[in-house]
């Protein structure tokens, strides 16, 4: 479905898209938690996550103790999260094969997964590895991940290209069915319940009336809904 594009939208920069939800995101770990990254802009949360507590990053390509992206003029570029992106250590990181690394994924000892999506619905089913008629790599570790996980939580911009992405029900090709727990925007933040889409924050530049304009799910509206940190 297609949308109108708001003036606040257009004021944001991509750059600053990406760091509203990757800020926001990095709120909902606690202390010692294991997590694992999916591909794309879920890995800059790596970089905003408080050191005190002890998060221990995962990436499927086999690396537990992923740090913040690597800095300077000098880079390891055999050190690489899931994304291809050249990271830091954290000490006490390990590797291990693939094989260990599903492992960790099926059998439940991730606390939380963060990926990106194509679509999600009001119900938590997820969509994010096929648009039909375009090529795609396959599905990757994401059913695993989202299946295998304590928490699933959803880190994408609103919509793409004028799309809308947080919908009543998926039409593109299932990832999981009913995993979602959280969706995380530039716009505002959903909890997913047994009830339904619940919106807890949101953006202060824009509105409820607004959110409803670019979001064909379903969601009510929590009483003490309060500001995302912009």
């Amino acid at each position: 479905m297609m949308m109108t594009v708001s003036s606040s939208v257009q004021n944001l920069s991509r750059e600053k898209i990406k760091e509203i939800i990757a800020k926001r995101v990095a709120k909902e770990f606690k202390k010692n938690d294991i997590v694992t990254l999916g591909i794309g802009l879920p890995t800059e949360v790596a970089n905003y996550v408080s050191e005190d507590l002890n998060i221990f990053f995962q990436s499927e390509n086999g690396l537990l103790g992923i740090g913040k992206n690597q800095e300077g003029p000098v880079f390891d570029k055999k050190v690489i999260n899931s994304g291809g992106i050249c990271v830091q250590t954290r000490k006490g990181a390990c590797y291990y094969d693939s094989q260990m690394a599903f492992t960790m994924m099926r059998g439940g000892h991730i606390d939380a997964t963060v990926l990106g999506a194509l679509q999600v619905d009001e119900e938590g089913s997820l969509a994010s590895w096929l648009i039909p008629g375009k090529f795609a790599p396959g599905i990757g570790g994401s059913m695993d991940l989202v299946v295998g996980s304590k928490r699933v939580i959803v880190a994408m911009t609103h919509t793409s290209k004028n799309e809308i992405k947080i919908v009543k029900k998926c039409t593109l090709p299932l990832t999981a069915y009913r995993e979602v727990n959280m969706i995380v925007t530039e716009r505002c933040v959903f909890n997913v319940t047994p009830s339904g889409l619940i919106m807890t924050e949101i953006n202060p530049i824009f509105s409820v009336d607004d959110i409803r304009k670019c979001t064909t799910a379903d969601f009510i509206v929590t009483s003490d809904l309060k500001f995302m940190e912009v």
